[in-house]
């Protein structure tokens, strides 16, 4: 039983039909791709780094990919393409293996210490205030004390937003006036937090990338503010990528990454795309491992990933 028993039958429907459109468009691929053959040959993996790439799986990870199923192919002699689909599921899940070490089966934290930070970033337009909306509801399911601080100022719509979530979810939000420092609500939410024993605080931050010395400056502002009121603070670096902009996203996540330290992806507007392979490349690329992914609207749209699963129903 194991993992399934944890990720539900309800969730699984989900993800199923969250990715329906990026399988039906790699299974197309995959249908044309093997077309007539019955081994994989040289042309068939042509054809495979061709649907591969034009998934948004990434060049880089593509490659990496073939050359696993070139492996297998040199060593077990002859494979059918019948054969294809198993062996890409099971070389992808190895491939994520590699970064997401284990999946995350619930929404427990760490218990040695309290409260566990984490701090949210992405450029704007990606659903990073939703993400955190969302976060908050499926932390506070899990019954424990969220509190959220709305260190986005530069945005008077971002602190409405957050505050909109809050209440909706019933969680305290720590914000100030608009234009004040970033670094100071951090601060004044991260006492406020600890003061009243919560067990998770998330931190919303301006997603300005056209301006990456003042994006680093700043993140840089928050966290060692962060650390005066709690040492370790913080847990967690979540970066959240708008997986429907395919390398878009990629190319943002790499900039993300040269200005401050990543730890976690979510990856959201994965049911209205077909580039849901964006997931497999970004995981590889930054050796991030991710830790969300949206699928809809809803408040339990936005699950934990669960590699196997999104493979099993990628393929």
């Amino acid at each position: 039983m194991g993992i399934f028993g944890l990720f539900s039958k309800k969730n699984k429907e989900t993800l199923d039909q969250g990715l329906e459109k990026t399988k039906q468009s790699v299974f197309s691929k995959l249908t044309r791709a093997v077309a007539g053959k019955s081994k994989v040959d040289d042309d068939v993996l042509d054809n495979l780094e061709e649907v591969l790439i034009t998934s948004d799986v990434g060049v880089e990870t593509t490659v990496k990919i073939i050359h696993r199923i070139e492996d297998r192919v040199a060593h077990d002699k002859y494979v059918s393409t019948s054969e294809l689909n198993r062996i890409l599921k099971e070389e992808i899940a190895a491939l994520l293996t590699e970064n997401n070490s284990d999946d995350n089966a619930n929404w427990d934290l760490p218990s040695d210490h309290k409260p566990y930070v984490i701090l949210v970033v992405g450029v704007n337009g990606v659903g990073k205030t939703t993400t955190i909306g969302k976060l908050a509801y499926q932390f506070k399911k899990a019954e424990k004390k969220v509190y959220l601080g709305a260190a986005d100022t530069f945005r008077a719509a971002a602190v409405e937003q957050i505050q909109i979530w809050g209440d909706r979810v019933d969680v305290p939000v720590i914000k100030q006036q608009m234009g004040s420092d970033p670094a100071s609500v951090a601060f004044d939410t991260l006492q406020s937090a600890k003061a009243n024993g919560a067990d998770v605080v998330l931190i919303d931050t301006a997603g300005r990338l056209h301006n990456k010395v003042g994006l680093m400056n700043e993140l840089k502002k928050i966290k060692e503010v962060m650390k005066k009121v709690i040492p370790s603070a913080p847990d967690e670096v979540l970066l959240v990528l708008d997986g429907s902009t395919g390398q878009n996203a990629f190319e943002q996540a790499k900039q993300f990454a040269a200005v401050t330290n990543i730890t976690s992806l979510a990856i959201t507007k994965l049911d209205g795309t077909a580039k849901g392979g964006v997931v497999i490349g970004i995981s590889d690329q930054l050796k991030v491992p991710v830790k969300y992914i949206g699928l809809g609207e809803k408040m339990e749209d936005l699950q934990l990933f669960n590699k196997k699963e999104f493979v099993d129903s990628l393929f």
